[in-house]
């Protein structure tokens, strides 16, 4: 067995999949995978997009790269343009338009991890992609849904609509979607690398098509930005070393805190209730104050952080024979409509996202990362990756990422039960609960409940794979988001 893919799409698991076969390792498989989901989750990524990747290789030291969306520089900008979103049993407004875009990472982390880690050639990685954006993909039931919901940003712009509605409506499952701009910005990307959507003729049409409809992302903002490689936040899980994204993004601060407080107050001999787990969503919630996100971009924060308190949109996952894995979750938000003609770029709407700038929107100082929540997460046992997992979702991606991990290690469930078993979220003094959650506990508890009347992408898109005790590779793909699993 070569190795294992986890993906948000079948044709995005099987591109990874394609290269492990190849002979290609699990980074190599990760960038095959996320390239084809630029094409197969078009309002969930793209190269207008940001992520992070984080990489266990055999012999070397583990490394978060860090290819994130930046704040842009300051200017007159137009007003961002609410949009409400509806997940059937709950709402979320976003906010879109040319205010929205932030410096984009997709094109500079790609190459940088090609560079750091690949063995096959970005040119050959980029071809398949590229060559399916021309082909079209078939619209799916998950992709169809994800088309109708945020249909209300798509048909912002006549760039938008003509390429995610050219029929006047949302696209619908049997539908295909073509992107032949797109395929042309892949090839490019395998030839000449991240130059030109950064200091080329691509980062040109694209700063000055958002500036000149009221937006700040400038031609020198993205001359400056270039991805970073981070050391990892760790912390002791049930006897396993658990990794995850660290400052400045707050996700994976606050789940490792998460993590620790449930390894503090609960016992090892028994899984966490849903009000252990309720409980500790809050407490990580309640630290997110000015000061939390005033001082991740200080050095040293997070061991302060973790010491003072404990006396802490699509994802991929693999894991290949050798023993390297490879997390990365890349999002563009929703889309801030924006579609500039011949760049293949749809760009992210990360300064209108509420959850990024709970402090106001535009208080981030240019250049600065935004506080995401994204935490791609390995799992090490005896320092040996034994569960690689990460989620979409926004705020709810470290709610599910701490369910899937107490549901491997401290339910026993295999990858696919762990992603698939009821999620609940804590927010706002509520928690949102799937069916199969212990309501009952959480009223004696005092908590208010919200609940859905089924599996919904509202909780995440949790994509896992893990090697058993006996060396067996496997994997969990996400139903909420369509999520697929191929194993070589």
């Amino acid at each position: 067995m070569r190795g294992v893919v986890a993906a948000g799409h079948p044709l995005t698991a099987q591109a990874g999949a394609d290269v492990l076969r190849a002979g290609g390792n699990a980074v190599d498989a990760a960038l095959a995978a996320m390239l084809t989901s630029f094409v197969t989750e078009p309002l969930l990524t793209g190269l207008g997009a940001g992520g992070y990747m984080l990489v266990a290789a055999p012999g070397q030291e583990d490394l978060l790269l860090d290819f994130f969306v930046a704040a842009p520089g300051e200017g007159e900008r137009a007003p961002l343009v609410p949009v409400d979103v509806s997940f059937g049993d709950a709402n979320q407004v976003f906010n879109v338009g040319a205010a929205s875009c932030g410096v984009y990472g997709a094109p500079a982390g790609v190459h940088a991890a090609s560079e750091r880690y690949g063995t096959i050639p970005l040119a050959e990685l980029c071809a398949p992609a590229a060559a399916l954006a021309r082909k079209g993909v078939e619209v799916n039931a998950e992709q169809a849904y994800l088309f109708e919901i945020l249909s209300p940003i798509t048909e912002l712009s006549a760039e938008s609509r003509a390429l995610f509605m050219p029929s006047g409506r949302p696209r619908a499952v049997g539908d295909v979607h073509r992107d032949p701009a797109l395929a042309d910005a892949l090839e490019r990307l395998g030839a000449e690398g991240p130059a030109p959507f950064y200091t080329g003729d691509v980062a040109a049409s694209v700063a000055d098509w958002v500036v000149a409809r009221g937006g700040t992302l400038s031609r020198p903002d993205l001359a400056a930005y270039e991805a970073i490689p981070r050391r990892p936040v760790r912390v002791g899980y049930r006897g396993r070393e658990v990794l995850t994204n660290p400052p400045p993004s707050a996700g994976g601060t606050l789940l490792a805190y998460a993590l620790a407080l449930l390894e503090r107050d609960t016992s090892p001999s028994a899984p966490p209730s849903a009000v252990d787990l309720a409980r500790a969503m809050e407490r990580a919630q309640s630290e997110r104050t000015p000061g939390f996100l005033d001082g991740l971009a200080e050095p040293g924060f997070l061991e302060s952080f973790m010491a003072s308190r404990l006396g802490s949109t699509t994802h991929i996952s693999v894991m290949d024979d050798a023993g390297w894995a490879c997390a990365v979750t890349c999002t563009n938000g929703e889309g801030s409509g924006m579609v500039v003609p011949g760049t293949g770029l749809h760009v992210n709407n990360m300064m209108g996202e509420q959850d990024l700038s709970p402090l106001g929107f535009f208080t981030h100082p240019a250049g600065r990362r935004l506080p995401s929540m994204m935490a791609p997460t390995i799992v090490l046992a005896e320092g040996r990756p034994e569960l690689v997992l990460g989620s979409a979702g926004s705020n709810r991606i470290r709610s599910a990422l701490l369910q899937v991990i107490v549901n491997a290690l401290d339910r026993r469930m295999d990858a696919a039960a762990a992603v698939e078993a009821p999620r609940m979220h804590w927010e706002d003094g509520s928690v949102y609960a799937e069916p199969g959650i212990d309501l009952e506990a959480l009223e004696e508890a005092g908590y208010a409940i919200a609940p859905f009347r089924a599996l919904n992408l509202f909780f995440g898109g949790c994509q896992a794979v893990e090697r058993s005790a006996g060396g067996v590779l496997s994997g969990g793909g996400d139903p909420r988001r369509g999520g697929a699993v191929v194993a070589v």
